[in-house]
């Protein structure tokens, strides 16, 4: 592809530049500015960010490359209350999703849009989900005003001519549309029309609803396009497990937010792990898809990091730490007099006095948090020194277990496999978890988030159970299914596993019985590991009684939870599989 003038559009594809000029003249903004992608670019718009008091240039020597942004004090979160499916009908949206006709939200939408980029500049993003030339990559082109939203999709995303090049003349390609407006609550909608393959998001610029590719479409509008193509578009991490011996096995894993999957996905093994290694392919989303040899492969669509920063340092994440020491934006951490950014949990001394998250001054005095409690950073997934060499495989990796885990204080052990794909279907479908965050409403509730989709599966989630279960027959060397808890706490409020890098001995364990080369006990929740089959050697002060104690199963404890479970399970009733009825009554039986 010839490079065109900079900001000019580098594509002849004419069902593209006919949509773009449909929403120009929509929006009707000052100027249009095509992005390719290039070092040049990023430095120009950068610099224009900066000027313009969007980006603040941080201490380039402690950080290189390193800008920190605040966003409005009202827009700090994903907010499900003001996110829609817009599908044909109401049934396709399911009842756990917020639902809208698609005529009258495009008209109320549309009204908003309707020359809201007055004096500014609309950015043409065009980026590809997944790796270049993959055929699990998917396009998206993002019509966004805020050089923000551009900034971070560069990081996040293959931005640029890479996309135009793969999507060549195809008119296949998720449209999305966002306007800022004047960033407010009672303005803010993300939209998403899974027959257009089209999002629009409007009165926010937070990266959860305003990074198109992100939530909206790798996972919204990507589970729907997974029902009808036959793929699963999943919120979970991928990363590979290698042996001394080079054996690499590659696991997936699905965990809601801020329960630890980017920990989890660039763990570093304790010392008596010598010779093993852990390769981190991806940290938030899966694209899977049966492969020609009857095994299920995985892409990572993202090229980068949108991770929570606090409890973020160098015990709990290592390789987080070194991925954001340059070339990252950081939103909604404090600011240190020498630029430098701070947060709760960071590694040293609080700083004597900084600005906090809103810009007021803090002192380790203030009542305030420094930081935002979902603060971020957006680092590029090449800073990762554990970034798997398969990041880029056009074919994905080979996955041999799926992990499921929430943040649970009680009842569900640390680890247990599933007896059989339908099985780890329903442990999937009935993950609960106490809500963080990272989403508006209530923090520390226990809510049921299956398969930690619940905010972002695009359809019924009825039907996506079906689907899960349907993907069976395609799959003729399923992976293993296995649960996980980090967060089980005793009598005294202590968590009762170390976690952290500890956890490779959990997954020592679900790697040695993805191969079939050790033993486990049966109970009434699945296979568990027997203490003599667990490592435990090189921890101090941890026995194999307290092991016990973190794998103990109160039988009264989870009659109350299968109780609990039928919340969700009444409310998905007329569209629920049978097999996730039935495999209910088995766990009551075995109860």
């Amino acid at each position: 592809m010839t490079p065109s003038p900079p900001g000019q559009p580098n594509t002849h594809n004419p069902s593209l530049l006919a949509w773009v000029g449909e929403m120009t003249r929509l929006c009707k903004p000052d100027r249009v500015f095509w992005c390719c992608g290039s070092e040049m670019e990023k430095n120009i718009l950068t610099q224009e960010a900066v000027e313009r008091g969007i980006l603040i240039k941080l201490n380039q020597e402690k950080l290189p490359g390193c800008y920190y942004h605040r966003s409005n004090p009202n827009d700090v979160a994903r907010v499900e209350a003001c996110t829609y499916i817009c599908s044909t009908s109401e049934e396709d949206a399911g009842p756990t999703n917020n639902w809208a006709a698609p005529a009258e939200m495009y008209r109320k939408l549309y009204g908003l849009c309707d020359g809201a980029m007055k004096g500014r500049t609309m950015y043409v993003v065009p980026y590809l989900m997944g790796p270049a030339n993959s055929p699990m990559s998917k396009v998206g082109i993002e019509l966004t005003d805020s050089i923000y939203v551009v900034l971070n999709m560069r990081i996040m995303t293959r931005m640029g001519n890479v996309a135009l090049e793969h999507l060549g003349d195809s008119n296949d390609f998720n449209r999305g549309l966002h306007c800022m407006l004047d960033v407010n609550p009672e303005r803010r909608y993300i939209a998403h029309f899974p027959q257009d393959n089209t999002i629009i998001s409007v009165g926010s610029a937070y990266g959860g609803n305003v990074l198109l590719g992100k939530k909206c479409l790798a996972l919204r509008i990507g589970s729907c396009l997974g029902e009808k193509e036959g793929w699963l578009a999943e919120h979970m991490l991928i990363l590979g497990v290698e042996s001394p011996a080079g054996e690499k096995t590659f696991v997936a894993a699905a965990f809601p937010s801020s329960c630890g999957k980017t920990n989890f996905a660039m763990l570093i093994p304790p010392e008596h792990f010598k010779g093993w290694k852990i390769w981190t392919v991806g940290d938030d989303i899966a694209w899977m898809r049966p492969g020609a040899d009857g095994r299920l492969y995985a892409i990572n669509p993202e090229a980068g990091y949108f991770g929570v920063v606090p409890g973020t340092n160098r015990k709990s994440n290592p390789n987080a730490m070194e991925a954001m020491s340059r070339d990252t934006i950081y939103t909604n951490v404090a600011l240190t007099p020498d630029g430098d950014v701070w947060w709760e949990g960071k590694d040293g001394e609080p700083p004597k006095e900084a600005l906090d998250w809103k810009g007021n001054p803090w002192t380790p005095a203030s009542k305030e948090k420094a930081a935002h409690p979902n603060s971020r950073f957006t680092a590029p997934m090449r800073n990762n020194p554990a970034l798997a060499p398969e990041a880029d495989d056009p074919s994905g990796v080979p996955i041999s277990g799926i992990i499921f885990g929430g943040r649970r204080a009680s009842a569900v052990p640390l680890v247990y496999q599933t007896f059989y794909w339908i099985h780890g279907v329903y442990i999937g479908a009935t993950m609960g978890s106490e809500t963080t965050a990272a989403a508006a409403g209530t923090v520390g509730q226990v809510r049921r988030d299956p398969m930690a989709m619940l905010p972002f599966c695009g359809y019924n989630m009825g039907d996506y159970f079906t689907h899960w279960l349907k993907m069976r027959k395609h799959i003729k060397y399923p992976p293993k299914i296995f649960s996980v808890n980090w967060f089980r706490k005793n009598e005294q409020g202590n968590f009762m596993w170390p976690g952290f890098g500890e956890n490779m001995r959990v997954l020592k364990w679900i790697v040695d019985r993805c191969h079939g080369r050790i033993g486990a006990q049966e109970t009434p929740l699945g296979w568990v590991p027997r203490a003599e089959n667990f490592d435990l050697t090189g921890m101090k002060n941890y026995t194999h009684d307290m092991f016990e104690q973190v794998q103990s199963i109160d039988m009264n404890e989870w009659k109350k939870e299968v109780i609990l479970q039928d919340e969700l399970f009444i409310k998905l009733y007329p569209y629920l599989p049978k097999e996730l009825i039935f495999q209910r009554e088995l766990l009551i039986s075995r109860l």
